[in-house]
């Protein structure tokens, strides 16, 4: 029962922090420090990425229309090929990263995935999310004194160039800490997408990207011919199964705030918490 009580406290963490700017690997590995499974090092390796599965069905489920290429009754012929096209500038933004993960995923886990390695890259993203923003701000207006319109505001409308300019920034949450939605949605709003689209597409690049993530450290768990028992399949049930629920209710409320505010407050967040894990590993290490 207590290895469940864990499973449901790591779903929650990571179908919180997945979606939001603040890094799910981050705090996984931050919890794991502090709450650790009962089980074998090789199982939680894998579990701290499958559990994504339930955040990715979250995102299937809330944009099942607009994602779907195949509704042929509720959907126009232009409409159906409108969705192929923004599948095809989503699998071209997960390239970069795709290739750089495959090459480099086990020195990362060796080298990367630790607690001083989170902090700081929350601290440094958490700045440039401010940075990012007070730019924003200050560029929102023309010289006329009229609100400057931004250059996307549909998800439909990111181009070819700039799916792959994003695709290029999520190569930076390899590393630990850094976010990935965090990354491609700071990626997308320097690249002048609005909030919202930039979060949207976002989403969307995550499905791919968490299931080939997820495929990748199930077969190499498979490949240690390290046993799974009956309690271990139980906890990663359960851990995707929150994680899924959990990420219905942030979804949504993300894409209602985004609309209407700044991600400010997610880089104050990643500072404060950043400093608070230096010092603790400072003092405990």
């Amino acid at each position: 029962m207590i290895e469940i009580l864990k499973a449901i406290l790591f779903g929650i963490v990571e179908g919180v922090t997945e979606w939001l700017p603040v890094s799910s690997t981050g705090h996984i590995i931050l919890l794991d420090e502090f709450i650790q499974l009962n089980a074998s090092d090789e199982f939680k390796s894998m579990f701290d990425v499958v559990i994504q599965l339930g955040a990715i069905l979250a995102v299937i489920v809330l944009f099942f229309r607009k994602l779907n290429p195949f509704a042929f009754k509720s959907k126009t012929k232009s409409e159906r090929k409108q969705t192929w096209v923004l599948w095809f500038k989503v699998i071209a933004a997960i390239i970069p990263s795709g290739v750089v993960g495959v090459l480099f995923d086990d020195w990362m886990d060796a080298k990367l995935h630790n607690g001083i390695v989170v902090s700081v890259a929350l601290i440094v993203y958490g700045i440039a999310f401010i940075l990012v923003e007070q730019r924003n701000q200050q560029g929102k207006y023309l010289k006329t004194g009229k609100p400057q319109v931004k250059k996307v505001e549909d998800v439909h409308q990111i181009t070819y160039k700039t799916a792959l300019l994003i695709g290029l920034f999520q190569c930076l949450s390899l590393v630990p800490g850094t976010s990935r939605s965090g990354s491609t949605i700071l990626g997308a709003i320097m690249l002048g997408v609005g909030r919202a689209a930039g979060a949207e597409f976002s989403f969307f690049m995550a499905i791919p990207t968490m299931l080939g993530a997820s495929a990748i450290k199930l077969l190499k768990f498979l490949l240690t011919g390290v046993g799974i028992t009956s309690m271990e399949i139980a906890v990663l049930i359960v851990g995707c199964a929150v994680s899924f629920i959990v990420s219905l209710l942030v979804i949504k409320a993300l894409m209602d705030y985004v609309r209407r505010h700044s991600f400010s407050v997610f880089g104050v967040y990643r500072i404060v918490l950043g400093i608070v894990v230096l010092a603790y590993f400072a003092v405990f290490a």
